[in-house]
């Protein structure tokens, strides 16, 4: 029975070391997510789950970021982190750090998600824009309202009139406020058009200064996202339109990155609009010039802004 003593401890020590590398092992698994992004902070993600609202996805140097393709998906394709944009349905495989983020060894997404997403990002913009300007209407009107109430404070019941009408416009403009700060996700801060010969994708070297001074005031903002939209006239076939539009984006976002020195996770995906959203109803030359152009944009995320 003494004997067996030290056989014994023995053989818990070896458990105990079998069940430590278990353990070890279990920490150190890759862990597989799927959701959709719902914004970007250079190189964190932002990400929903079916089981949280919110994980935090970090991007790296060697994250393989690719578009899946073929009936089987069997297929992939490189693509850029500039990809990564909200409302894009992905999934991440990789490991926790100390912080509880998920460091990214792979992300992959399908063609078609990544094609919604695009246009979901530039319906957004826009209605972004229109909720802007009415609210700002609606401010000018509650200031007129105020000028009015001052100059009616003798007369009571017209006062009380005045009163009862900025109080409306208060609520509307509560109510457009409300509408704008559910608007998925980005407030623009800042704005430079480039505009284009006919037929041409070069960048007139007099915009180098704009576009440089844009991308400077961009990197003293937090989580700041440079986008990138190319447009084209509608003379000409829709195919040949498209592709000047994405030569003209690509163009520019070439001097944001070279000249500019704006890092890659800082950059939305060029969008190529072609002859959509024209400027103008007739086809005039000045139409056609105003929409040979590709916007860019300073964009930030009012979820990263309010934290």
């Amino acid at each position: 029975m003494t004997c067996n003593k030290p056989l014994r401890f023995f053989y818990i020590f070896i458990l105990l070391l079998v069940l430590v590398a278990l353990s070890s092992n279990k920490v150190s698994a890759q862990t597989k997510l799927e959701g959709v992004i719902k914004g970007r902070d250079g190189a964190k993600i932002i990400l929903q789950t079916t089981d949280s609202p919110k994980v935090i996805i970090l991007l790296t140097d060697s994250t393989d970021v690719a578009q899946v393709q073929g009936a089987l998906k069997a297929r992939k394709k490189e693509m850029s982190m500039a990809a990564l944009i909200p409302g894009l349905a992905i999934k991440v495989e990789g490991t926790y750090n100390e912080q509880n983020q998920l460091v990214a060894k792979t992300i992959r997404f399908k063609g078609n998600d990544l094609e919604q997403a695009q246009a979901i990002q530039a319906g957004l913009t826009e209605t972004a824009q229109q909720a802007q300007q009415n609210k700002e209407d609606l401010e000018k009107q509650n200031a007129a309202l105020a000028a009015q109430n001052a100059a009616l404070k003798q007369q009571q019941e017209a006062l009380t009139e005045q009163e009862k009408k900025v109080a409306a416009n208060k609520a509307a403009i509560a109510a457009a406020t409300a509408r704008f700060g559910q608007l998925d996700d980005y407030y623009i801060l800042d704005e430079v058009t480039v505009y284009f010969g006919n037929g041409k994708v070069t960048v007139d070297p007099k915009y180098n200064p704009q576009l440089i001074a844009l991308a400077e005031k961009a990197k003293t903002m937090n989580g700041y996202m440079i986008q990138v939209k190319g447009y084209a006239s509608a003379s000409g076939s829709a195919s040949l339109n498209q592709k000047l539009s994405e030569d003209r984006a690509n163009n520019v976002t070439n001097i944001l990155l070279q000249q500019g020195h704006v890092p890659l996770t800082n950059m939305l995906a060029p969008g190529a609009m072609g002859e959509s959203h024209q400027i103008g109803k007739d086809n005039s030359a000045e139409s056609e010039a105003e929409n040979r152009r590709v916007v860019v944009r300073v964009l930030q995320n009012k979820g990263i802004a309010g934290v």
